[in-house]
This record gives C-alpha cells, structure tokens and sequence, in this order.
C-alpha cells in the first residue's frame, strides 16, 4: 500500500510543480506586422472597416476556403462583426470595439481551441506618409489564461510562430487588391451634346502635354484661381475645369488655362494673372472617364477614334476642355472621380451669339 502512496505523492508533487510552472509563465504576447501601402489612409480605413470584405484578404478564409461566415446585422463601425465555422482550421468571431475614422481601428477576436475560448485585442493604425501612402501596422495581443499556457505546450508553434504569417500575408492581399480597386476605370463615349457655356476664372500655362505634368499643372493652378474667388467673393456656379487653349502635337506640349465657372464677368486688376473668360455655347462630343486622371490619354484616343469612325468634323478654332465632377480630396478611391471630355465638333444649326449673351449678364469689377 505504501508504493501507491508514494506514487501518489509523487504524481501530486508533479502536478503541483507543473501547474506553478504552468503559472508563473508569461502569458503577455503582442504581434504586430508593419506595412507601407500605396493607398491613401482613407480607403485602406474602409477597406478594413467593412468586414464583408475580409472574405477577399482576411486570413481564415485564406487558410480554410470551406470556411463558412456569418455575418452579423451591422458589418462596418462599432458594433459590426463577424463569425466563422471552419473545416480544417479553428471556429471563432471578430468584432469591433472602437472606431477612429481613417486612423485606428480595435477589435476583439474569439478563437476557440480544445480548452475554451482564447481572446485576444487586434488593432490597427493607419499612418499616412508622403506622396499619398501609408504605413499600416496591424496587430494583435492579449494575456493568456492558464488552460492557455498549458495547452501551448502541447503546441510545436509559439502564438507570435501562430500569428505572424496571418498578420504578414493579410497585409500583402489587401496592398493587392486595394491597388486593384484604384486602378479600375470605365470610358463611355455619351456622344453629340450641347454645351450650354458660360464665364469663369482662370489662368493660363505653358506645359508638357502629358498626363503627369498636365496633372502637376492642374494642381499648382486651381487652388489659386479658389482662392482668388474665394478672397473676391466671386460665386463658384460649376465643377474646376481646363481648357487646352494650344496643342502643339510635334513638340508635345501645350498651353493650357484651368479655371473654376462663375454666373457673371468679372472684371479683373491689370496686374492680376488670374483673368474672367468666356466660353460660347456650342456642339461637342462628350466622353465621360470614371477613374484615375492618368486614364485620360485613353478617354481622349477613344473620343477622337469615335470622331473618326462616325466621320464628325472637328471645329478648327474649337477649345477642347475637360470638366472635373468631382475632387480627389473627397473621393479617396481614384476609381471613383468622374471626369468629362469635351471635343468642339461643326455645328449643324446657328448657336446664339455669344455677345448677346455676354451683355446679358451683370459685371462684377475687382
């Protein structure tokens, strides 16, 4: 009786040995991958915010395709989640606890194990950086409890081993697919249209004409003329617009004004190089571009071959614009700014006379 004793003992000792061992581990963990995305920090927030679209990028799905995902009634902000029931790997749920638009977002994951739930606090801090980036950290930490410690004995990876590649290949697929997302874009000939015309604000450059620097020009020009309005109390009445005043096809370059329209003449100081212009009312081809300025060359080349093949006539004296529907700064997604092409084409019928027009309207000198 005496040998059962001791092995009892002896097994009681062990016990206790392994749970103060067990206990005095460090159950604190914290992993967090580090990622430069070129996007801007805006779209890569909602990107992550809206759970429907961790099905393309998040992790579990990745690693168990047979993965099935519930989700809940809310999928975006406070409140929102998501559960999921594996095949091969692990069931568990995400939710969102705190929301910093466009800077941080918390959640708390559940994932369950053979003993229990394991919980752990995922956060992400979106940090935007120069030329339009940003610096993504996505991470997650927590304290395991004891049954944790002890069931990650038995386990051949730690939980930095377990979550590293998640947090690393999670990165990589969203930088893929939000790229993919900027760079969608449609063209649509609308065809022959008139352009009902009007004054505005402008001023006039010198430039290469290609995407880059017709770009680079539109930016340094537009907030000037704003401002100018802005100072002056001038009514802003349309969308920015440029106008390709001359277009030197050899030497690829061109002199361009880009201006803002206004209800009335303005009559400007002498010394001011932002001017009051007019455009007459007239035919045009219209071509609309939804998505990237950079996608421009192709609108134009699919106005022009649509002139060709539908034996329109370009007016020889005719200003060829484009007007911006709407502005970088309020639609982050490139594949969502709407821009519009306008070809002046021979009229088939008499316009009214621009004159006329202008004497209608009241000045307004500065």
């Amino acid at each position: 009786m005496k040998i059962f004793k001791y092995i009892f003992l002896l097994l009681l000792i062990v016990i206790i040995g392994g749970a103060v061992y067990i206990a005095t581990l460090d159950g604190d963990y914290q992993v967090e991958e580090t990622k430069t995305l070129d996007a801007p920090a805006s779209l890569l927030f909602n990107e992550v915010n809206n759970y429907e679209n961790w099905e393309t990028w998040g992790p579990w799905k990745k690693e168990d395709p047979n993965m099935v995902i519930s989700y809940n009634e809310k999928t975006s902000g406070v409140g929102a989640g998501y559960s999921w029931q594996g095949d091969t790997a692990a069931d568990g749920e995400i939710s969102t606890t705190e929301v910093i638009p466009n800077r941080r977002i918390h959640q708390e994951v559940i994932l369950k194990n053979p003993m229990g739930e394991s919980k752990s606090d995922a956060y992400w801090i979106f940090e935007p950086i120069e030329n339009g980036k940003t610096k993504v950290v996505w991470g997650v930490k927590g304290d395991k409890t004891f049954w944790e410690k002890a069931y990650g004995l038995t386990k051949s990876e730690t939980i930095t081993e377990t979550w590293k590649p998640f947090l690393t290949n999670g990165l990589i697929d969203i930088d893929q697919i939000v790229s993919k997302k900027m760079e969608a874009y449609d063209i649509h000939v609308d065809g022959i249209t008139q352009y009902s015309g009007g004054f505005y604000m402008y001023r006039t450059t010198a430039t290469k004409n290609n995407g880059k620097a017709l770009s680079k020009r539109r930016e340094e020009l537009l907030p000037s003329v704003t401002n100018f309005m802005s100072t002056n109390n001038i009514n802003i009445s349309g969308a920015p617009l440029m106008i390709y005043k001359e277009v030197d096809e050899q030497n690829n370059t061109a002199i361009i004004s880009s201006g803002v329209p206004t209800n009335s003449r303005v009559i400007t100081p002498l010394d001011s190089d932002i001017l009051c212009g007019f455009m007459e009312s007239q035919m045009v081809l219209k071509t609309t571009l939804k998505g990237n300025h950079s996608n421009l060359i192709e609108a134009w080349a699919a106005a022009n071959e649509y002139i060709r093949t539908h034996n329109i006539e370009k007016r020889e004296d005719g200003e060829a614009f484009e007007i911006y529907i709407n502005q970088p700064q309020d639609y982050p997604n490139p594949a969502d700014w709407v821009t519009e092409v306008y070809i002046p084409i021979q009229q088939k019928s008499d316009d009214v006379d621009p004159e006329s027009i202008i004497k209608e309207e009241n000045e307004i000198e500065i």
